[in-house]
């Protein structure tokens, strides 16, 4: 049952899917289309699954679900997962990787390896004051408070 992301309680769960590069206007479009049809199919052992998804900066694709009326299960979190890898084919980028960085420059959103930001880090080209994404929060309430915050207030901190 897709629903306005806005609309989902601060509860929800949430996932978070940075892209190697920022997507296309044309791209975003088609996007949006294949996640209003997954959401509208994607179940949990037969039962709708209440979700929403918003895209931020062309870049992130944030999945949310609220599990009040049913949980994820195993399966239905494969589900979602082998949909983002088929945009990754589809797309030609990476959602998938979690040891890639995001991270402001500016209004810009940066994409590096992890090893190339703490690289930055020891050189300074990046500090505790910058802006970085902590797509490991893992509900709306910390998406929307704690997901682009200082990497001194993140687990980046520990490169700084």
């Amino acid at each position: 049952m897709l629903v306005e992301f806005n609309e989902l309680p601060d509860a929800s769960r949430v996932w978070i899917y940075q892209a190697s590069r920022s997507f296309s206007e044309e791209e975003l479009e088609q996007v949006k289309h294949q996640l209003d049809n997954f959401i509208k199919d994607w179940t949990a052992h037969g039962s709708d699954l209440k979700a929403g998804y918003e895209i931020k900066y062309k870049r992130f694709i944030v999945l949310g679900l609220d599990q009040s009326l049913n949980a994820a299960s195993g399966c239905s979190i494969d589900a979602s997962v082998h949909f983002i890898q088929e945009l990754e084919k589809q797309y030609n980028l990476e959602l998938l990787d979690k040891m890639n960085v995001s991270y402001k420059q500016g209004e810009f959103v940066a994409y590096k390896p992890l090893a190339d930001f703490k690289k930055m880090a020891k050189q300074k080209a990046v500090s505790k004051n910058t802006i970085v994404f902590n797509n490991l929060v893992t509900n709306k309430h910390e998406y929307l408070n704690h997901w682009e915050v200082p990497a001194q207030d993140s687990w980046h901190s520990r490169f700084m």
